[in-house]
This record gives structure tokens, C-alpha cells and sequence, in this order.
């Protein structure tokens, strides 16, 4: 990092600038840091293109891009403004070397640290194409390496996927786009309409030779040379192994191979990339996986030399001696006077952060063999808060909303869905002007396994700032995580956890979203008896999960005995697969509607057995069916199905209708399963926080008021209502909502009946 020039701002917005990280012929990046000790790239363009219309067209074009992806590996924006004097814009900071410097000084990358950078970075670019772009420059240059994997940056000259530009193209049909021996022979020959993801996808082949071989697998040379090699030749890929560990069915040369193939139809979506190198892909499939697995990497992903390197530039970013004097820059920032420079002493920001650093664990050497522990250290200027505190960022107080749940597992179609409404209702928030303090978002994968539910909610309930949480997904990591939050008094608040008994009733903290099982079972009961009209019901569980099943069937043999029916009820083990027995048994036992109340694997075995028997009663699923698993198991014997579920579909709510529409601005696709809860309870959360920062007065509320205040709120989102018991925190209102199964895809039929006295339609 260089020093700055005296005539370098010595703030942009928020961010007090400590140094110049590079320059080019576009403006200046800066590193920044925040009052509360966040780093972040800032980049900021130079005077005489921000007077050009169509530049300044472009930069809010990358701001836009950048902020529509929502990836891990895709480095984050955390402020810009397209419209300052001189447009800026921060991104997280990425505490390491680029991968072009990394093999520059070190060599070539091993194969399992290339799987690893190449899993994550055709994840980047699945978001990246999820969001309906094309990044359009994947090249070393533009991948930062961390100790908790890399980070795709530069959305400079991303554009829309179809070609649109939205009047502010900036690039004729006949220019070529990208960096020659890192683009695609479409945009080598600059055809325009051919450019889409699949260019990507053949950068992403270059690059990954490249981490491989230590050079680029069209050469060097003169432009006009990479460029016809690029269209004409085969790439130089000697030395990759054909054999691989047999992962992906052909080893890294099998599909590098298919990446750097001529023809774009031809090329594996990002998506493919990311499942095969990680193993879960299949190279024979007809068609690739729609959205990649999450991805977990190894702290030890990086060769050691590496992360020396990244371990002595971050203690440099760490150790910084102080601000460099600067003029005052009116013209680049006039909002922005220049301020004296921080102090340096231990008393300081950076005397703590110094400390922190070398105290912890010996120094930077140290660090590097602690892997993630590093990046956590460069997140925390080592001053610690009480918790439940709000850290100062660029425009005030900052809290944290946390969100735990599966994302990698499972459930983790769910998770995932949960994640985006949070993000989506706190990057809302933060747009708008009045707020009393700045929000951010902190995610903990539990990846739908109890043993792993405490440990994330500890680096949750750790976070000071954090001041309630989202989640968790499933049942039983609730269960799991539900004494973390308690210990630390934070409000845990879940929309998709239904199981009673193993909650404490005397828990202080947790708040249910959602009806439980037993309620959701019941409305279940009374759909069949009221609606449908059957008499005699089977209610079948299939052992993956006693608890769950028992709740449901007791909740259906009192509502089918309320309507003036009942319930037959069977158990069959989880490891019989064929269900035509189990059906012929409940036919003859004169049932005219099956209800399973089991796993989705169960409820596909069913469907299969009851189409195969003729069955012509009501099929009824609960809320494990919900996901792509059944549709997908149980294919065209899905059809007709009837599945219950705590979540309703934003497309059928008037006033769900905003949100609906920004979140596929946002994320490229409609929205989810629990999107909209999830909008719905962290709007909850900020809402309760508003409220006890305002009467407050100069004092920051607990965490525990917090709690609380959160029982004691009622709310109306887009997707409905909220309110709860105040004694232990359960759903005060029904919510059973009835989706069914037409034409392969659930249509929501609407709520589930919630009296015994609601009189059938006509």
C-alpha cells in the first residue's frame, strides 16, 4: 500500500482513508477504515470522468451490478454513491494478494487449493448469472485470496445477460471486452449477442489453468495474437492431470476441457463447475444443478507460503502507523471537511487494533496457522462492548441482525430463503434517510445438524452487536441453539419450527413465527373432514423423526373426530421402500383420503404406491414436502398432492406485491418458501428496535429489554400478522397455509380451515 498524495481526500462518506491500494487510468482505490475499525476498498474515479454523462452511467451500472449479487465469494458493497462529485464506492476488504500476485511469488496453486478457489468462485458467478449478469472480466487480477476463500471483485464492465444496457451502453457491437487470455472467443471476436454466462464460465477455465500451471492456456504475447488463439487454437493445458480423484468423472483436464469449449452451448453452467470440483456434480447428467451447494472451506485451503503472505499484509493493514496528512479536497467530497489525524498511541483505534493483533496469538506467523481466525481479527478493533452494544459505523450506530440456519443441509432450499428476506428487509432499512442507525446482517451456517447448532449460535451470541436472531431452520437445531441465546439473553426468533416439548416453557427468549405442528396438524384435520369431506383418514409416518410425526397425527385424530371422522393410523419403518403393501392395507381398510406424516422421501414412496393402487381420495403431505425434494422424487405422482405449511406465496398477497418485486430485482427469481416470513420478522425486529432506541434516551437497550419488547409486539407485515404468548413466547395466531401440486409446481390454495365451525366453499 502507498502513502497518501497531499492531495488525496482524507475522507470519502464514512470512511477515514489510510492509504492508496492502487491507481488506474479510472480513478484511485483507497483503503478505509470506519470509526468503528472496518476496513473497506474504497474507489473513487477520477474529476474528469466524472463529468462525462456516459461514465457516470456506467459507474451506477456497477454499483447496481455489484449490489445485485449475493454471493459469499463475491466481495460485498457496503457504501457508494454514483452521484458525488467524484462517484465512489467501498467493498469489503479482502486482507490478501490478488491470485495473479499470489502465483507471480509463490508458483502454481496445488489441485486441492484450485478445487477449492474454483468451487467458490463458480459460485460467485452462479449469483452473479442467478442476478441475470454477465461479470464479463474474470481474470487473476480480479480474484483476492483470503484465508476464508477468495473473493470475486470488479463489476466494472458487467452487463445485463440478455445484452440489455438500459440506455447506458458503453461498449460498441465491435469492441472487445475483457482481458485477452482470460475471455472467450465470442468476446474476442466481439460478438455481442453471443456474450452470456458461458463467457464466464470460459474465463473461469482460463483462470483455473492458470492457478494450475502458473501460465495463461492461450500464452503471451501480442493482443491480436492472444485473441486468435483464443478463437483457433486448443489451450496449453500440459500438466493437468486427467485422472484427478475421479470427483467429476474426468478430473480437473476433463473438465477444464469443457469450459474452454469453442462453442458456448457446449460449456457447463457455473453452477456444474461449482458441484462437480466439490464432488457433488455429475458429468453425465442432461442438465446441471440449478443453484450450487453452499460451500464450507478448509481454514488450511491455501498453501502456507500463501497465507504468510496474507498474514503479513493483514498485521501491515493492522499495524498502520497513523493518517498520512492530506489537504482538504471541497471538490471531491464538500460534505466531508478534513479531519486531524487519529491518534497512534494504545489509546487509539490503531494502537488497540496492534495490540489485538500481536497479543492474540503471537504475531502474524501465528495468525497464518490460525487460519478464519484471522479474518475475524481484521472485524474487530479488540475494544470489547457490552453485549447487545451497537458499534459506530459511517452513519451512526450500527446493529446486527444474525441469522442462523441451514444452508449447506437439508433444509437448506429454506435457509437460503430465509437469509435473503433478512437481507433484503435491512438493506431496505439502511436505504432510507431518517434512520437512527445503520444495520448489517451476520449469517451462521448450521448446515441442519444439532451438533453443529451450538457452535453457531455461539459465534452469534458472541457478536456484540448482534441484537436478535433469525432462526434456526430446522427443529431440532432450535432445540440445540435455544440455550446459547438464552445464556446471553438475545431473542431468538424462528418461522419455520414447529416441535413443542423439547422448548422450555419457561424460556425467556424465543419466539415462534409460526404456528408449531400440533396447530398446523389440526388445521390439516379440519381441511379433510370440512373441506374435502373424507370420513376416514390415513395418517402415516414413516419413523424418520417420532416426534414431529406424533404431533401431526394427534393433532389429525382430534380434528377428524370434531368434523365426525377418523383416523387410521400406521407406522412404517423408514427403510421400507415399497409402499404398495402399507397402501393395499389402508385401502381395504375403507380410507378415502391418505395423509403422510413423515419425510419427503416417505411421501414419494407413498405417491408412487398410491397412483400404482388407483387411489382417487385426497393426498395430503406436511410441511417436510414442501421443498424441490418431493416434486423431485415423486415426479409425475406428485400431481394433486396437498401439502400444509407455515409459509404462504407472496405472489397471491396484494401487499406482499413490493416486496415480491424487489426481491427478484434483488436476487433474479421470485421469491421462496419463508422469504417473505423472514421479511416479515427481521421488519419485526427493526421496528422493535426503533422503538426502544426512541424511548431509550442516550441509554443503548439490552438485549434482554429487547426480548422482551419483542413478545410484547404485534406486528402486520406482507405476509400477514404477528403476535405472541407472552409467557413462553409461542405463535398467538393460525397460519396454515395449503399449497397443491399441479402440473409438477406447488399453487397455493390458500389458508388452511381454522375453526370447526368455517363451512366448506362453494
Amino acid at each position: 500500500m502507498a502513502r497518501l498524495l497531499p492531495s488525496d481526500p482524507s475522507t470519502v462518506g464514512g470512511y477515514r482513508l489510510l492509504g492508496r491500494l492502487g491507481t488506474g487510468g479510472m480513478g484511485v482505490v483507497y483503503l478505509g477504515r470506519t470509526d468503528a475499525g472496518e476496513l473497506a476498498a474504497v474507489k473513487v474515479t477520477l474529476a474528469d470522468l466524472a463529468d462525462r454523462p456516459d461514465f457516470r452511467a456506467r459507474f451506477r451500472r456497477e454499483v447496481a451490478a455489484a449490489r445485485r449479487v449475493a454471493s459469499p465469494w463475491a466481495a460485498a458493497v457496503t457504501q457508494a454513491d454514483p452521484e458525488a462529485p467524484k462517484p465512489w464506492l467501498a467493498t469489503a476488504f479482502v486482507p490478501g494478494p490478488s491470485l495473479a500476485d499470489a502465483v507471480a511469488r509463490h508458483g502454481p496453486l496445488p489441485e486441492r487449493s484450485v478445487r477449492t478457489l474454483g468451487a467458490a468462485i463458480a459460485r460467485a458467478l452462479a449469483a452473479v448469472h442467478a442476478a441475470g449478469l454477465v461479470h464479463r472480466d474474470v481474470k487473476p487480477a480480479n480474484v483476492l485470496l483470503a484465508v476464508d476463500g477468495p473473493r470475486l471483485i470488479d463489476f466494472g464492465i458487467a452487463r445485463a445477460a440478455d445484452g440489455a444496457e438500459d440506455g447506458t451502453a458503453i461498449t460498441g457491437t465491435s469492441v472487445v471486452v475483457g482481458t485477452p487470455g482470460f475471455l472467450a472467443p465470442e468476446q474476442a471476436e466481439a460478438r455481442g449477442a453471443a456474450i452470456g454466462p458461458a463467457s464466464d464460465v470460459f474465463a473461469l477455465g482460463c483462470l483455473l489453468a492458470y492457478a494450475l500451471t502458473g501460465r495463461p492456456p492461450f500464452g503471451h504475447g501480442a493482443v491480436d495474437a492472444l485473441l486468435y488463439r483464443t478463437v483457433h487454437d486448443a489451450p496449453d493445458l500440459a500438466g493437468i492431470g486427467d485422472g484427478g480423484d475421479g470427483r467429476d468423472g474426468g478430473g480437473l483436464l476433463g473438465l477444464l476441457t469443457a469450459c474452454l469449449e469453442k462453442e458456448p452451448g457446449r460449456r457447463p453452467a457455473a453452477a456444474e463447475v461449482a458441484e462437480r470440483l466439490t464432488g457433488h456434480g455429475d458429468a453425465s447428467a442432461a442438465a446441471p444443478v440449478p443453484l450450487p451447494e453452499p460451500l464450507s472451506i478448509d481454514a488450511e485451503w491455501l498453501p502456507p507460503e500463501v497465507v504468510r503472505t496474507i498474514a503479513e499484509r493483514s498485521a501491515a493493514m493492522l499495524a498502520l502507523p497513523g493518517i498520512d496528512p492530506t489537504q482538504a479536497d471541497a471538490a471531491a467530497d464538500p460534505a466531508e471537511p478534513a479531519e486531524p489525524a487519529e491518534p497512534t498511541g494504545p489509546a487509539g483505534p490503531v494502537g488497540r487494533r496492534r495490540t489485538f493483533l500481536y497479543a492474540g496469538a503471537g504475531g502474524a506467523l501465528a495468525l497464518a496457522a490460525g487460519g478464519v481466525g484471522l479474518w475475524a481479527a481484521l472485524r474487530d478493533d479488540g475494544a470489547r462492548r457490552p453485549a447487545g452494544s451497537a458499534s459506530a459505523g459511517p452513519k451512526g450506530p450500527k446493529w446486527t441482525i444474525g441469522v442462523q440456519a441451514d444452508l449447506s443441509g437439508p433444509r437448506k432450499e429454506i435457509g437460503v430463503e430465509q437469509e435473503r428476506g433478512a437481507r433484503l428487509a435491512v438493506e431496505q432499512f439502511n436505504a432510507s434517510k431518517d434512520k437512527p442507525f445503520a444495520l448489517a446482517v451476520r449469517t451462521a451456517d448450521d448446515a441442519g445438524d444439532p451438533t453443529r447448532a451450538t457452535a453457531a449460535a455461539r459465534r452469534l451470541a458472541d457478536e456484540p452487536s448482534v441484537f436478535a436472531v433469525l432462526g434456526s431452520t430446522g427443529d431440532y437445531t432450535t432445540v440445540e441453539a435455544l440455550p446459547v441465546y438464552e445464556e446471553a439473553s438475545l431473542a431468538l426468533m424462528a418461522n419455520s419450527v414447529g416441535i413443542v416439548s423439547p422448548i422450555n416453557e419457561k424460556n425467556r427468549v424465543f419466539l415462534r413465527a409460526a404456528p408449531d405442528h400440533g396447530f398446523m396438524g389440526f388445521q390439516l384435520g379440519l381441511y379433510v373432514g370440512q373441506q374435502v369431506r373424507a370420513k376416514v383418514l390415513a395418517a402415516v409416518q414413516d419413523r424418520f423423526d417420532d416426534q414431529y410425526s406424533w404431533e401431526y397425527v394427534t393433532s389429525l385424530r382430534g380434528a377428524m373426530g370434531d368434523a365426525g371422522g377418523r383416523v387410521v393410523p400406521r407406522v412404517v419403518p423408514k427403510s421400507v421402500e415399497d409402499y404398495r403393501p402399507v397402501v393395499a392395507r389402508l385401502m381395504a381398510a375403507g380410507v378415502d383420503a391418505y395423509a403422510h406424516c413423515g419425510s419427503a422421501v416417505g411421501a414419494a414412496r407413498a405417491a408412487r404406491a398410491l397412483r400404482a393402487a388407483g387411489f382417487e381420495g385426497a393426498k395430503l403431505a406436511t410441511s417436510t414436502a414442501l421443498g424441490s425434494e418431493f416434486l423431485r422424487l415423486a415426479g409425475a405422482d406428485a400431481e394433486g398432492w396437498v401439502i400444509g405449511a407455515s409459509t404462504t406465496d407472496p405472489a397471491t398477497r396484494p401487499t406482499a406485491e413490493p416486496f415480491h418485486t424487489a426481491y427478484a430485482k434483488r436476487y433474479g427469481a421470485p421469491p421462496g418458501p419463508y422469504a417473505g416470513e423472514s421479511f416479515d420478522c427481521v421488519n419485526l425486529m427493526i421496528k422493535t428496535l426503533e422503538n426502544e432506541v426512541r424511548t431509550g434516551g442516550s441509554r443503548a437497550p439490552r438485549r434482554a429489554e429487547l426480548a422482551v419488547a419483542l413478545r410484547k409486539a404485534q406486528h402486520v407485515g406482507v405476509m400477514g400478522s404477528y403476535a405472541f404468548e407472552a409467557k413462553n413466547g409461542d405463535f398467538a395466531l393460525l397460519g396454515t397455509h395449503l399449497f397443491q401440486v399441479k402440473n409438477g409446481r406447488r399453487d397455493y390454495l390458500g389458508p388452511a380451515p381454522s375453526s370447526v365451525a368455517t363451512p366448506k366453499p362453494r
